[in-house]
């Protein structure tokens, strides 16, 4: 069983199988440590909190999902109830959905790998509410 710190954001491994690395802008990028002191990479002037965060020449997560439904209308209904779910960490998680026939296609690109698996989590928690209920009232039907 995983610590209950993993889960809070209080490793920095990235999660990965690829061995022990560390997250471009850590934990200490996304809040202020347990003890209340300031993170060690405050913006200064001129600088902004996303790029202090992800360094010269750090690129962000990125990553994309693809979920094929049955028709294309099942598609755009499952996008239209996930779309309105605002990203809690805006400024620093995108989301973007789209839909291409009866693919719905989804794309994060995070500077925080924990807030990146949060945001993937929560999407598919809610996925799976929205599929489930799809499947309970069975397909649309035309008007």
């Amino acid at each position: 069983m995983r610590d209950a710190d993993a889960d809070a954001g209080g490793s920095t491994n990235c999660g990965d199988s690829q061995g022990d690395h560390s997250c471009p802008g850590g934990a200490d990028t996304a809040a202020a440590p347990a003890g209340g002191a300031p993170p060690p990479h405050a913006s200064g002037p001129g600088r902004d909190a996303k790029s202090v965060a992800r360094g010269p020449g750090m690129r962000p997560h990125v990553f994309t999902l693809s979920m094929p439904f049955p028709t294309p209308l099942e598609a755009e209904i499952a996008r239209g109830s996930l779309a309105p779910d605002a990203e809690p960490h805006q400024r620093v998680v995108g989301k973007n959905l789209a839909v291409s026939g009866r693919i719905l296609a989804v794309r994060w690109e995070a500077e925080d790998c924990r807030l990146l698996r949060i945001s993937v989590i929560n999407f598919l928690d809610h996925l799976s509410l929205v599929v489930q209920t799809m499947q309970h009232f069975g397909p649309p039907v035309s008007r």
